[in-house]
Order: structure tokens, then sequence, then C-alpha cells
């Protein structure tokens, strides 16, 4: 079970090796001693970083993980770093989900949202995108449009069935009652020659004249459907494009016009807020003392002002900023609706074109039908002329005995046919409860798909408000509470009333940063691929709370690797020497002068 790489020349590591135990692993040491270097080595192994050391041609990192080899180079190649071999994550979906919510260090872009106060929304379901869900929509939609199709075949020869079988017991009966007959006239066979050929003609008159029928109906199907489409087509009603991209582009201009108007006011009310908070007036500007009220020199204009006017002004740019907030809210429902219009747009116009190539097949199919009708017309004109000269040649007698072998000739033909028939209707029928069945699983896949993105929302939501349920009276946070709104805006309470983030420590807020990417870890399922929780950079946490942290972590994932200063107390668990590791500040070291 345990982990064991080898390092050449990764970060700031020219040559180490190490042995991860299952549990907590610590890498201890002073600054510049390769401790971070090695959690980018780990990073390299699972495959997403690249970090070549400066001035290296080539670096190496092998991970021996239970049993299995991974092996991976860099190869610097101009300006750039190219990979060689196969790391630990091969697919692109799961380096993505590992570099979010595994990839704990101080570059992990969650842990840097939240440090800049950003939505998280993005961040937090940047995995989704890789797996292009509405492609896979669209396509599965066109699949299960074809299956449909062929479950409305299956149907159609189910409910032909029972006709088609009757008309094989007519026919049989009807061959077997003129064969009959045939017995009893055919005393001799004066005459046999004439009668065979003008039996032939007469059922090849009949079988002629039976398929006009049928290709008769089959036409007046076809233009019955055809009109179908055609009204339909002449009903649907298709809206300018130009009006929904319009409107969709402005409101969407708009939205980011009111986000940057938030963006430049909260900076302005957390920087003039953090100096009123802290009291540090007089960092900015000069302050008269006076009994009642400090006189301050506004920094800004220059012009005089109390203490309680700078404190109502700030107030009222934080409603001002509540105010935009509500607006930006205002502005993505007339976002969310037009980009539903513009979905309606879309599929009209798809609809349309549909419509367009269903009517071209089905015209030309009426066509090509039309003239095989012409056809088939003069040819039975053709046969009834040879078989009036004919028949006059043939005898009373003969003359039954051809019908009726003619009759023989033609049903034994047209069962034939619906015998045929039967057998093609049987087998499409037989697949009805496979393609339902094939349906339902298209349909359960799609409405799955449609509904990913907003159970992961919501399962990141939920394992974010878990998560803060444990961390605040395990650490002791100054504020009390922390949620993650709908639209992902991450929202803190102190005091009963909300705080920006930018008011919090800096320990506070690497805490918070680690608790959404453990919410995406917990979304995301990322324990199932990924067996390590890689932490570093958490040096604004006091002894106690990285023990807190760490205890936090333990049960989370096998392998929890996290990098630790000299001054910290020892962890239960294993401790990773890195005294024989050869790191490029030794270098720097050796030829600094003396």
């Amino acid at each position: 079970m345990t982990w064991h790489l080898d390092i050449e020349n990764i970060a700031g590591i020219r040559h180490g090796t190490a042995t991860l135990e299952p549990g907590l692993d610590a890498i201890r040491g002073t600054n510049w001693g390769g401790k971070s270097s090695f959690i980018r080595a780990l990073e390299t192994a699972l495959g997403v970083a690249s970090p070549l050391t400066e001035g290296a041609d080539r670096g190496h990192v092998e991970l021996d993980a239970d049993g299995e080899s991974v092996a991976v180079d860099l190869v610097r190649d101009g300006r750039t770093v190219r990979r060689e071999g196969t790391p630990y994550l091969t697919g692109e979906y799961d380096r993505k989900r590992a570099r979010l919510f595994a990839c704990l260090d101080e570059r992990n872009p969650v842990r840097r949202a939240v440090d800049a106060g950003e939505n998280l929304e993005g961040v937090l379901l940047q995995p989704l995108a890789i797996q292009n869900i509405d492609e896979e929509i669209g396509s599965l939609k066109h699949e299960r449009e074809q299956v449909e199709g062929e479950i409305a075949r299956a149907n159609e020869a189910a409910d032909r069935i029972p006709s088609v079988r009757d008309e094989i017991e007519g026919l049989e009966a009807e061959i077997e009652d003129a064969n009959e007959r045939m017995s009893q006239l055919s005393t001799d066979d004066d005459g046999s020659d004439e009668r065979d050929r003008l039996s032939g003609l007469r059922a090849e008159r009949d079988q002629v004249a039976s398929r006009i029928d049928r290709f008769e109906n089959t036409v007046e199907r076809t233009e019955a459907t055809l009109a179908d489409k055609q009204e339909e087509l002449e009903a649907l009603t298709v809206p300018e494009e130009s009006s929904v991209e319009d409107d969709l582009a402005d409101a969407r201009e708009e939205l980011q016009s009111v986000k940057n108007d938030l963006d430049l006011l909260q900076s302005l009310y957390s920087a003039n807020q953090r100096v009123l908070e802290e009291d540090r007036l007089g960092l900015v500007t000069d302050v008269d003392h006076q009994l009642t009220d400090d006189t301050v020199a506004c920094w800004v204009c220059d012009s005089e002002t109390s203490r309680g006017e700078m404190d109502a002004r700030v107030d009222a740019l934080g409603e001002r900023a509540t105010e935009l907030r509500s607006e930006i809210e205002t502005h993505r429902d007339t976002v969310d609706r037009l980009e539903a219009r513009a979905e309606e747009f879309d599929q009209t116009r798809r609809r349309e074109r549909d419509l367009e190539e269903a009517i071209a097949d089905h015209e030309s199919t009426v066509a090509d039908r039309r003239d095989r009708l012409a056809e088939l017309r003069t040819r039975r004109d053709e046969l009834d002329d040879e078989i009036e000269e004919l028949s006059a040649e043939v005898s009373a007698t003969t003359d039954e005995l051809t019908d009726l072998e003619s009759e023989v000739k033609y049903r034994e033909m047209e069962l034939e046919e619906y015998r045929d028939e039967l057998a093609t209707l049987e087998t499409r029928a037989d697949r009805a409860d496979d393609l339902e069945a094939e349906r339902e699983r298209l349909s359960t896949e799609i409405a799955d798909l449609r509904n990913r993105k907003a159970a992961v929302k919501r399962r990141t939501r939920e394992a974010f408000d878990d998560a803060i349920g444990e961390i605040v009276p395990r650490f002791e946070t100054g504020f009390e509470t922390a949620r993650l709104t709908p639209n992902f805006d991450l929202v803190v309470a102190r005091n009963g009333r909300e705080a920006q983030l930018s008011a919090l420590s800096e320990g506070e807020r690497e805490l918070l940063g680690l608790v959404a990417a453990l919410a995406g870890h917990a979304a995301f399922e990322v324990g199932d691929t990924v067996p390590c929780l890689l932490v570093d950079g958490v040096s604004s946490l006091a002894d106690e709370n990285l023990h807190t942290l760490v205890e936090y972590l333990r049960d989370r994932t096998t392998y929890i690797v996290f990098t630790v200063h000299p001054e910290y107390t020892a962890f239960e668990g294993n401790e990773i020497t890195i005294d024989d590791w050869t790191v490029v500040s030794d270098e720097r070291s050796a030829t600094a002068p003396q």
C-alpha cells in the first residue's frame, strides 16, 4: 500500500526520493528546502503539472503506486516544456478534478478564487465543461428520435400481422379449392400449351393489377403525409434570429456592466470599510481628535469631515453594493429567459429543416412511384390485348381450366408475397420490447445529463454547508458561518451581519478556500479516482489549527500529504525526511559570495 517516489529536476528538487504511507505524510523543513517542490513532483506524477527545474533540459518523476509503476519525463522544447510518458491520471476530466479538488497548494484555482473574493461557480463547475454535456444530449436525442421511428414501424407491423395472417389463410383455401376443380376438368392434355401460356398471361396481369392497386394506395398515403408535412411547415413560425440574439447580447452586456460596477464599488467599499473598522485613518489622512467626534480630512478631496459622516458614507456604499447585487439577479433572469428563447429558436429552425428534408424526400418518392405506376399500367394494357387475342383460341373447358390455373399461379405468387411480408412484420414487431427499453435508456441518460449540472451544484453547496458546520466549531473562527448562494457567491456572516472576505484574516480565507475545494472533492467524487490530498501553503494557520485541519482530513482519502515548518509540533503519522535531497537552494548557497 506504500507509494515510492523518485524525483530528478522537478521544481526546486535536483534529486530526491520519498516513501508515502497510507494516512498522514508530513514533509517537514525550512523554506526553500524542497517541501513545495515535493508537492509539485507528486502533481507531475498525477499529470496535472510540468514544473521542470529552471536551467534543466530534462526532468523525471517515477511513482511506484501499489506495485504499478508510473513514469513521467519533462523535456524542455524551446520556451515550453513537453511531457512524455503516461501519468497516473490519463483523462482530461480526471486531471481537471485532481487539479481543482485534490491538489490543494497555493496555486489551487479554488483557493485563489476564494482569496480574491470571486464568484465560485466557474471554477467549481469547470469539470462539467470538459464533458460536453450539451453535445452529448444532442447526440442522444438524435439517437432517440431514430429509435422512436423504429418503434413506430414495429407497432405498425404488430397491427398489420393479424390481417396478413387472415390473407394467407384465405389464399391457401382458394388455392386448394381451385386445385380440386382443375383435377375434375383435366381429362386430357389437348391445348395444354395455349392454356399454360394464357394462364401465365392472366397470372401476370392479375399480379400487375395488384401492384397497381398497392402503388396507388402507397401514393395516396405518401401524398397525405406530404400534405401534413407541408401544412405543418406552413404553420411553423420561425422567430427572427437577429432580435433574439441582439437582445441576448445586450442583456449579457448589461449584466457584465453591472458586475463590473459591483466589482469596482465592492473594492472601494472594502478598502474604506477596512480603514474604518481597523481604525487606520491616520494611515491615509490627518485626524484631529476632539472630545465629541474626530475631525478628519477626506483623503480624496481634502475637505474636513467627521468620523460619523465617513461611517455613514461607507454604509451607503455597502447599501449600493447590495442594490447592485439585486440588479445582477434581475439581469441574470433576463439572460436566462433570452437564452431559453434562443434555444426555442434553434429548435424551431431545426424542425423547419427536418420538415423541408422530409417534404423533399416524399416529393421524390411520389414522383418515382407515379413513374412506376405508368409503367405498370402500360404493361397491364399490353397483357389485356394478348389475353384477348389468345382467349378466342381456347375452348370453353380449356378457358375454365386456364382461368383456374391462372388464378392458382396468381394466388401462389400472392401467397408467397404475403408470407414474405409476414416474416418481415414478425421480425420487426419482435423488436418492439428491445426498442422500448433502448428508448427508456436514452431518455434516462438525457435526463441524467440535464440534471447532472444541477445535481453537482446542489451536492457542492450541501458539501460546503456540511464542512462549514464541522469547521466553525473546530477552529473557533472569527465568523459564525459561511455559505454558497445559488449563484455560488461566497457569503460570510460575522457578528450577525454579512462580512467581506477581505475583512477576514489570511488564515480564515485559507480555511474557506480549502473548504470550498473539499466541497468540489465530495460533489465530483474525486476520491474514487485520486487516492490522495496534497496540502501546501497553509502557513497562516497556527500549530493547533493545522493539527485540527489534518485530523479533519484524515478519513477523506488514503494518502494525506502536507508540508509543515520545523516549529510545528509532531504529527501522528509518517514524516518524510528531506535531509538527503539535493535542492536548487543548496547550489545557490554554495555559489553565494562569502
